[in-house]
């Protein structure tokens, strides 16, 4: 079918290359599969810019050529060939279960291979088809060699940790919902090459059970998978996401906090009107907050006070503490009076020491002189000591330094006797000074506990409901307080939230200005595709991602919805040559014709792509779509048709047999 000239004049889509792109930062230069090593069994080269795998449906041909069809163009491999791309680049399965068992029995060593540029770097990946377990992922690889056995076995994780790290990013990835390694990348990828079991009736409907393709895209929710998409083109940031998630915590301590500052107020304001109440106080006499605490308290004490006939200046708002206070009183007059006893026991029996210490001091003195002056104990004629030490009877003298020893400490005991003396009489002064008053203050505890204690005794009932009114009081006060605390703590929660909620407005003008974009390039497209009369937006509220196609009114058929599917993944494609998300610019379509899609749209979505690899020079992005519908003329051949699969025979499928 020719093309509508007037679509190319009036497309209203302009893209601005990320600068310095050169190429695709993601594109998947050639898929091999091999029956064994060094058996292939098909290649197919890709390029940059739009690529299509065609398996021509017999019918339509033979109704162009007006004879009769004996094959069907489906079952030729499309599926498989999409599938396959998606295992080469990190997804864990190519197939459901029973195909890959049939392809596994089919060729045992089978393998599949590609090679992938990766930000200018070329990576050989090769995966087992069959019974093998070996992975490969290298970077500046070589196939042939992969294949042949000339590398050990490095498993696709190198692949998949450059993917999430260098094109996804740690942080965004990050913000994508999931526990298992590298789900940031899988899911990103599913978002690039929405499976075909899906029909394109929904914009965040990647993966579909039936595919069985274990891609962790298949666990998320509708808001988990809108969350994901707007982390991928920048509508939200780690930063924005912290600080949400800031105020989603402060948030929630606020409720926490205002209830229960609604149930601390009604507490206040029923145990203060039954205090209130209690005391015969008028409500107007109680000031507010903490002071009005005190001031029941006090009239409480007064009450309590008439109940114990105790002088008003009594504190009697704590038995336990005037117990206490009248035991240490008690405890210091025994102490007091026990030291003063053992103080005039003591000091006569010193005083009788230090006269017998006094006596023997002449008898010593004597001794020291009649040692120092020696006689001879024949005669007793005094003689020199010198001229004795000489002799033989100086073993007969007394020894002088020893008699002199005992004269020091004899002296020694007086002086320190004498010391103990006097400071046990300045001591026995102090205590009889303190001693009167330590008694006095003791009988005064004691009697104040003694007249407490004979009310409580007594078991009166206004001395009791005194008594619960203190601690009534005392449990009103610590309401206050905790009160007080929780207002001023969920006022400081109020000023962050606002403060927090007043940064998020920067990055609602950069979400709002992302979707604006994103709803610019999709309206263009639609008039492209659609032509000039149809409007397209797209718009997030609180119900979603919402696309919106308008032809003369709104629209919502099954035609018009693939249609809305297909041109938001290409104005997602269109975002990423722009470098304004974290996704690479590459989409795999498998057969979006079989979803409903009119042929003079779906032949224009060929155009649209082609125009799109004119922007730069060069093709920045790529795009592979499979079809059975015959594309336009122009595009059946090189550099565009990359690849012809039949249903029939069997060496036209992509395996080139039946399974």
């Amino acid at each position: 079918m020719p093309r509508q000239p007037e679509l190319l004049s009036t497309s209203d889509l302009r893209i601005t290359p990320q600068p310095g792109m050169t190429e695709p930062r993601l594109w998947v230069k050639r898929l091999v599969l091999w029956r064994e090593p060094g058996n292939v069994i098909r290649q197919i080269e890709l390029r940059p810019g739009l690529n299509i795998v065609w398996s021509p449906d017999p019918v339509e041909e033979a109704a162009g050529r007006r004879t009769r069809a004996s094959t069907m163009g489906h079952g030729s491999g499309k599926t498989l060939f999409c599938r396959l791309i998606r295992y080469c680049l990190g997804e864990d399965r190519f197939a459901p279960e029973e195909q890959r068992e049939s392809i596994g029995i089919a060729f045992p060593k089978g393998a599949v291979g590609a090679e992938v540029m990766v930000d200018g770097t070329l990576w050989a990946i090769l995966r087992p088809l069959g019974m093998g377990r070996k992975h490969y992922g290298i970077p500046n690889g070589d196939l042939e060699e992969i294949i042949n056995g000339n590398c050990e076995p490095t498993g696709i994780e190198p692949f998949m940790a450059a993917m999430e790290s260098g094109i996804v990013s740690a942080d965004v990835a990050s913000l994508i919902p999931g526990d298992r390694s590298f789900h940031g990348w899988q899911t990103a990828l599913a978002s690039l090459t929405r499976d075909q079991e899906c029909r394109f009736d929904k914009a965040l409907e990647w993966r579909s059970s039936d595919s069985e393709s274990g891609s962790p895209a298949r666990s998320l929710s509708y808001q988990k998978t809108l969350e994901v998409l707007r982390a991928l083109i920048r509508a939200i940031t780690p930063e924005e996401c912290r600080l949400r998630e800031e105020i989603g915590q402060n948030e929630t301590r606020l409720k926490d906090s205002d209830k229960e500052i609604g149930h601390r107020r009604w507490q206040v304001r029923r145990t203060k009107t039954q205090l209130v109440a209690q005391l015969g106080i008028r409500p107007e006499q109680v000031p507010p907050g903490l002071l009005g605490i005190d001031f029941i308290r006090q009239s409480a004490k007064e009450v309590l006070v008439r109940a114990t006939k105790i002088k008003p200046g009594v504190d009697v708002a704590n038995v336990g503490k005037i117990r206490a206070a009248s035991e240490a009183a008690e405890k210091a007059v025994v102490e007091h009076s026990t030291e003063l006893a053992m103080i005039n026991a003591k000091l006569p029996e010193i005083e009788r020491l230090i006269s017998e210490l006094n006596g023997e001091r002449p008898g010593m003195s004597f001794v020291v002189h009649k040692a120092e002056n020696p006689q001879c104990p024949i005669c007793e004629v005094p003689i020199d000591r010198v001229l004795a030490e000489g002799c033989k009877l100086s073993h007969k003298l007394p020894s002088l330094e020893e008699i002199r020893t005992r004269l020091a400490k004899l002296e020694k005991d007086i002086k320190d006797e004498q010391q103990r003396f006097l400071a046990l009489k300045a001591r026995k002064l102090v205590i009889e000074d303190e001693l009167p008053g330590a008694e006095k203050t003791s009988e005064e505890l004691k009697n104040q506990l003694v007249a407490i204690e004979q009310a409580r005794e007594a078991r009166t009932d206004t001395w009791y409901s005194a008594r619960r009114m203190l601690d009534d009081i005392n449990d009103l006060e610590k309401l206050v307080e905790r009160l007080e605390q929780l207002q001023s703590e969920s006022d400081s929660l109020s000023g962050q939230i606002e403060e927090k909620k007043g940064r998020l407005g920067a990055f609602r003008k950069a979400q709002a200005n992302v979707f604006n974009r994103l709803s610019d390039i999709f309206d263009a497209l639609i008039r492209q595709m659609a032509g000039r009369g149809a409007d397209g937006t797209v718009s997030l509220d609180g119900n979603g991602l919402r696309l919106s196609v308008k032809l003369g009114g709104e629209r919502s058929t099954p035609a018009i919805a693939s249609l809305k599917v297909i041109v938001f993944d290409l104005a997602l494609l269109c975002l990423s040559i722009e470098g304004r998300t974290h996704l690479p610019p590459f989409l795999i379509h498998d057969s979006p014709r079989e979803a409903d899609l009119g042929l003079s749209i779906y032949h224009e979505l060929f155009h649209v792509v082609k125009d799109l690899e004119g922007v730069g020079g060069q093709p920045l992005f790529q795009y592979i779509i499979t079809t059975t519908t015959r594309p336009p003329d122009e595009f059946l051949k090189e550099p565009w048709l990359r690849g012809t699969l039949g249903g029939a025979p069997a060496d036209a499928r992509l395996l080139r047999r039946d399974l």
